[in-house]
């Protein structure tokens, strides 16, 4: 099959390779001008990628893509060790309240090789230009879809690209891996498609990004803890690199102050869990990002497909608040998902696209699901605290889940895995909860903490917070 990628970002390039490896004729085509860096240093420093916003924020390769990764692309996984991808693991040090040290079958899935984006990136860029059956195009703008004898009456079958060029691409197969700008619902509209099924919210989140060098930091509390009306992102990359960011919710205005590296550094010193991350060499100002947006679409309304043709995968279908860091693995099990479709041999262009709908919707949504319910349980939590409100437990079935198994991931060594298992993106919380002892657990754990206050890490108050950013 003749497959068009339409981006070159790290889900676009995995997506590439992966048919590629599975016999299919790929070729990529991305907006950006600027050629792939020569080292992975340059990369850092001087690559220009201004299709992808969040370029230089924290991304993480979770245990659930280096499994991805260890079975179907070993070699860009050895690549990635060798640029210098540090192991996070996520298991160790155990919390010290945890008296149950033995190991668990599970424990050697939790851990995984990250960088920074730039970096990976990089990476996968060089395994692309290696690999004899996928060719890139960069500095190619895709202006519209271009169409053919339909297979369904009233349905546009799309057949290939139109670039700004004024070049026509054709194959088999378009894929839209643009990620969270993707224009597939202009791009359909004007090929003659109806417009695909869609939810779409901002998520409310600005991020407030730094990065350091030096000795990796021990990890204290969470890769992500609340703490109040802000919340602490702390991650390692590469070559003894790592990022700390303090996410706030959009509408908070004084902490808006935060983007000052000195009002930065002052907030993450308050937090005695997290201020010995900045104990390493500063190799970036505060980098701000707001505007985030969240966005599901689905392109099979009414049991009918929008257009033949044309799928969309990773972040191009469906995108949230990054702080959890699972955007890339996500998007790679999405991309495996179409690899198996195609892998199935369905000829038929309804069949396919309808085919890769079931699997995104039963494989792929729940962790879209739990993200969204969580994402908006914590913007509840921030604006009541900030209001002078008391939060109050959420309404969702879905967030209620995630706070009871988060809350009892302190109290159970097995409870503890569970829930990094979710973290890890490894199992979908949704099949978690459902397990007899998971949910067994949880009910023992509350029963146990119940009449005590809510455990929250220590960190400055509203007041306090307040003080540090005037």
């Amino acid at each position: 099959m003749k497959v068009l990628v339409l981006g070159a970002g790290i889900c676009g390039l995995g997506t590439a390779l992966l048919l590629a490896r599975d016999g299919h004729e790929v070729t990529v085509i991305d907006r950006d001008v600027d050629p792939v860096p020569e080292s992975l240093q340059a990369a850092w420093e001087h690559w220009d990628r201004k299709g992808v916003a969040q370029f230089r924020q924290p991304h993480n390769f979770m245990p659930g893509l280096r499994e991805i990764l260890e079975s179907d692309l070993p070699d860009v996984q050895e690549s990635l060790a060798a640029a210098g991808a540090s192991k996070f693991d996520l298991l160790h040090p155990l919390p010290p309240a945890l008296a149950d040290k033995s190991p668990r079958p599970i424990d050697d899935k939790l851990w995984t090789l990250t960088a920074r984006r730039p970096v990976g990136e990089w990476v996968f860029a060089k395994a692309v230009e290696a690999a004899p059956a996928v060719t890139v195009r960069r500095g190619v703008q895709v202006t519209q879809l271009l169409t053919g004898p339909s297979s369904v009456a009233g349905t546009p079958h799309v057949n290939g690209v139109r670039t700004a060029d004024g070049d026509e691409l054709r194959a088999d197969l378009v894929v839209d891996a643009t990620g969270r700008q993707s224009p597939a619902d202009r791009w359909l509209r004007a090929a003659g498609a109806r417009p695909p099924a869609e939810e779409q919210s901002d998520s409310g989140f600005t991020y407030y990004t730094r990065y350091f060098r030096g000795t990796q930091p021990q990890r204290r509390a969470p890769g992500l803890t609340p703490l109040g009306t802000m919340s602490l992102l702390t991650l390692p990359g590469d070559n003894a690199t790592w990022s700390v960011t303090i996410f706030t919710a959009t509408g908070d205005q004084p902490l808006k102050a935060i983007r000052h590296e000195d009002t930065w550094t002052n907030v993450v010193r308050a937090c005695p869990l997290h201020a010995h991350w900045l104990d390493g060499e500063p190799i970036s100002p505060v980098l701000p990002m707001s505007g985030i947006v969240d966005r599901y679409r689905r392109f099979v309304v009414d049991g009918s497909p929008v257009a033949t043709g044309f799928v969309a995968v990773a972040d191009a279908w469906a995108c949230t608040n990054p702080s959890a860091g699972r955007g890339l693995t996500v998007g790679f099990k999405h991309a495996v998902a179409l690899r198996d479709v195609l892998r199935d041999g369905r000829d038929d262009p309804r069949a396919l696209v309808q085919a890769y709908d079931e699997v995104t919707e039963s494989r792929i949504a729940p962790w879209y699901h739990a993200q969204i319910a969580d994402d908006r349980a914590r913007f509840a939590d921030m604006e009541a605290l900030r209001e002078g409100r008391e939060p109050v437990p959420p309404s969702d079935a879905l967030a209620t889940g995630i706070r009871s198994l988060r809350m009892a991931m302190a109290a159970d060594a097995d409870l503890f895995r569970a829930g990094l298992e979710y973290i890890a993106t490894l199992t979908p919380l949704q099949e978690i909860l459902q397990r007899p002892a998971v949910a067994e657990g949880i009910r023992a754990a509350r029963e146990a903490m119940k009449g005590l206050p809510p455990f929250q890490f220590p960190g400055p108050n509203r007041t306090q917070l307040l003080a540090l950013v005037a």
